[in-house]
């Protein structure tokens, strides 16, 4: 069993990371989603992994078709925005466009860029999308006894 045993999204906040997928369709999406008092905040944060492709195709092999990388002057804005308001980490996510939503070795790798999870406490959303259609969303938590990320039940409130 995961350290999160289940994890609830707003109507709202499902809303917009799906909006947000289907936005960027046929490139993969990523954001953040806050939690502070009840509300469920999506911030959204730019994919540069095209800028790193074009800049170093042999570090960065893959385009952001099949890959993301958040900006990280938006992702450290985020942090900050929760630090300085009390609100939670609720969840990273990301989509994967004409594939399933599941969590890859890559996924694995942004989450655990040293052996353990940067934010254990955090969810991993994962949505799958096709043709500019959502086919499913997912959710991924860590769990410390297996040393890995397990899925996790995902409902919308």
């Amino acid at each position: 069993m995961s350290d999160i045993n289940a994890l609830t999204l707003t109507q709202k906040a499902w809303e917009e990371i799906s909006h947000h997928a289907v936005e960027t369709f046929a490139e993969e999406c990523c954001g953040v989603i806050l939690h502070n008092g009840g509300i469920d905040a999506v911030r959204r944060c730019r994919n540069i992994q095209n800028a790193l492709h074009a800049l170093d195709a042999e570090s960065y092999p893959r385009d952001a078709t099949i890959a993301y990388a958040m900006d990280l002057k938006e992702l450290e804005a985020i942090i900050h925005e929760a630090g300085t308001t009390g609100a939670k980490i609720k969840a990273f996510y990301h989509s994967h466009p004409n594939h399933e939503a599941y969590f890859s070795q890559e996924d694995k790798a942004f989450a655990t860029p040293f052996g353990e999870p940067t934010f254990p406490e955090s969810a991993h959303i994962v949505i799958s999308i096709y043709d500019r259609a959502v086919k499913r969303i997912s959710a991924y938590a860590w769990a410390q006894e297996k040393k890995d990320f397990v899925e996790i039940p995902l409902k919308k409130i």
